[in-house]
C-alpha cells in the first residue's frame, strides 16, 4: 500500500509541477530551466509525502554553480527520486526511451530536455549522446546517468558501460561518482512491498575528463565504477 501511495503521489506531482513548468518554459529564455527547479521540488515531495527519510554526504565536494555528469549506481526507483531531491542542480537524465511514450511524464521529461537513449539499437543511442553533447555545450546543465544501463536484480553492483560517460570526455564536463545507498533493501527489482530504510546519497570527488580520451574511456568507466564501490562499502 505504501508503495502505490507513492506511486500516486509521483503521478500527482509530474502532472502539477510539470504542467506548470511547460507553460513557464515557453517564456524563458533557456527553456528547461525552470521544469529543472521544477524536478528538484518533485522529487522531494514525493519523498516527504511518502515519509521516506534521506541524507546527503558529500556536497561539500562540489562547486555550487558548477555543471557535472553525475554517474552512479542503480539499484531501485528511489535512485532516481533521491537524485533529484539530493542534488541541487539543473540536471537533466539519460533514460531509456520506452519513458518518452508515457502521457504526462514523456511530455514533462521532453520539455526539460532529457536525453532518450534506445538501448536496444547502438547506432541511434550514440546519435542521441552526440545531440546531447551538443545541447550541453551550448547550455550547460548536469547529467544524471546510470551506467548500467539498468537496474540491479540483487544489489551488486554491475558493469559500467562508456557510451554516458563519453559525455564527460567530449564536453570537458567533470564527472561525480555517486551512490544510492539502501535503495535496493527499501525497494527490490521487481517487488511491490516497501520496507523502511532510510536512504542515502553519497557523493565522491569530481573526476577531471581532461586526460581521457574516446580509446581511453574504458578507463574512464573502471575509475568511476571503483569510486561508486568505495562509496558504497563505507560502512562495512
Amino acid at each position: 500500500m505504501r508503495y502505490l501511495w507513492i506511486l500516486f503521489n509521483t503521478a500527482i506531482w509530474t502532472t502539477i509541477l510539470g504542467l506548470f513548468g511547460i507553460i513557464v518554459s515557453i517564456f524563458e529564455p533557456r527553456r528547461g530551466r525552470t521544469l529543472g527547479y521544477c524536478a528538484n521540488i518533485w522529487a522531494k515531495l514525493v519523498l516527504f509525502f511518502g515519509g521516506v527519510n534521506y541524507s546527503v554526504k558529500g556536497l561539500e565536494f562540489l562547486e555550487p554553480k558548477g555543471s557535472y555528469v553525475f554517474a552512479g549506481n542503480h539499484a531501485s526507483y528511489f535512485d532516481i527520486l533521491l537524485a533529484f531531491a539530493g542534488l541541487p542542480y539543473w540536471m537533466v537524465s539519460i533514460a531509456k526511451i520506452e519513458l518518452k511514450f508515457i502521457p504526462v511524464l514523456g511530455w514533462v521529461m521532453r520539455a526539460a530536455g532529457h536525453i532518450f537513449v534506445d538501448r536496444w539499437q547502438k547506432d541511434k543511442a550514440l546519435q542521441s549522446l552526440e545531440i546531447a553533447k551538443e545541447s550541453l555545450i551550448k547550455i550547460p546543465r548536469s547529467v544524471l546517468l546510470f551506467p548500467e544501463g539498468t537496474r540491479t536484480k540483487d544489489g551488486s553492483l554491475g558493469q559500467f558501460k562508456r557510451g554516458g560517460l563519453l559525455l564527460g570526455i567530449e564536453t570537458g564536463i567533470p564527472i561525480v561518482p555517486v551512490a544510492f545507498v539502501n535503495t535496493f533493501e527499501m525497494l527490490e527489482k521487481g517487488s511491490w512491498t516497501m520496507k523502511n530504510h532510510p536512504i542515502e546519497l553519497r557523493i565522491a570527488k569530481p573526476i577531471p575528463t581532461g586526460t581521457y580520451t574516446y580509446e581511453t574511456r574504458q578507463n574512464l568507466a573502471r575509475h568511476v565504477k571503483a569510486e561508486v564501490q568505495q562509496l558504497l562499502d563505507q560502512d562495512s
